[in-house]
């Protein structure tokens, strides 16, 4: 599908979606796991991206949680993340089911996201269920304790977790109910000319 024949099949459409991973934020600045350089060529994921290694020393895991949340902070939304907010303001674009847990579609200005595999904005205890801002958390202290003593961990999905059934049944809904998809892979550069035909074609 040429970029013109994209542009105009989200003009006609009824509901439009976006589906992106990992290539989006790499542009960001966040290597994709699974690449060369990625997290998982420096840690083992079963070693450390499995939720039963979690539980069993998390003092090792969440050496890994601090890097990838350092990494996550220092990362801000690219072009990609910023057309496909102007696109759903624009009311061209009804949601974003995203893989990603870097929430920099909604640092871009998008509202409807569905976050597949969860975030790391909040921790959440393991024992009681407690949510803490992670500016309320002394990370001197790894790993880091609910009041109640329970482990607190990031509020996305590990290995070896099913997916939440809510964002589960969101992602579907939203896939069955589309009438265009948009797959969002590691370039923005489609995304802007699609976007600079729709501007030019609304203008007429």
């Amino acid at each position: 599908m040429s970029i013109e024949e994209a542009a105009r099949a989200i003009l006609k459409s009824k509901r439009s979606v976006a589906l992106t991973g990992a290539g989006i934020s790499v542009e960001s600045g966040i290597p994709d796991f699974r690449s060369p350089g990625g997290l998982w060529s420096k840690y083992d994921p079963l070693e450390y991206g499995h939720i039963g290694s979690f539980r069993a020393n998390p003092e090792k895991v969440w050496q890994m949680l601090l890097e990838i949340d350092q990494l996550l902070e220092k990362a801000r939304p690219n072009k990609a993340h910023e057309v496909l907010a102007i696109l759903e303001q624009k009311g061209l674009l009804d949601a974003v089911i995203t893989q990603n847990i870097d929430s920099l579609h909604q640092k871009a200005g998008s509202q409807n996201v569905i976050e597949y595999h969860g975030h790391n904005r909040t921790l959440r205890c393991e024992t009681c269920g407690k949510i803490y801002s992670k500016s309320d958390i002394d990370f001197s202290r790894i790993p880091p304790l609910c009041e109640c003593g329970g482990l607190l961990r990031p509020e996305f999905v590990f290995f070896g977790e099913a997916i939440p059934t809510r964002e589960r049944h969101s992602a579907e809904t939203a896939a069955m109910d589309c009438d265009v998809m948009l797959v969002v892979g590691t370039s923005g550069s489609a995304l802007e000319k699609i976007l600079e035909f729709i501007e030019t074609e609304t203008k007429k």
